[in-house]
């Protein structure tokens, strides 16, 4: 089994992004996707699931769905968020490894890095 974490930041509060939903998707060759896994971080704005990782070289997509966390946090934002969610493209290079990617992310902007 791998290893999909995160830990999501709120840049506008300077805190986590505690209860945002995370999906996970593994992407097929003909532009389908399968859904893995539909979570909501917890109090700190982590995600840490196991998941079969399938084929080395396998591609997946983590969605973030920020515009739903910014309007339950921060009610005035409500329609003014122009990122709707944050995906995030990546291929598991082997099984058995931790994939982890901690993002930052406000309602207009986001950053994303890999992390081991």
């Amino acid at each position: 089994m791998t290893t999909v974490s995160s830990h999501i930041l709120d840049s506008v509060t300077g805190g986590s992004a505690a209860g945002i939903r995370a999906r996970l998707f593994h992407c097929d060759g003909d532009g389908g996707k399968t859904p893995v896994f539909d979570v909501f971080a917890d109090t700190e704005g982590r995600i840490h699931e196991s998941v079969d990782s399938g084929n080395p070289g396998d591609e997946y997509e983590l969605v973030l769905h920020s515009a739903d966390y910014f309007s339950r946090s921060m009610p005035d934002m409500n329609d003014r968020s122009i990122v709707q969610s944050v995906v995030v493209r990546f291929v598991m290079t082997a099984p058995g490894t931790r994939c982890h990617i901690p993002v930052m992310l406000s309602p207009h902007s986001y950053s994303v890095w890999w992390s081991k």
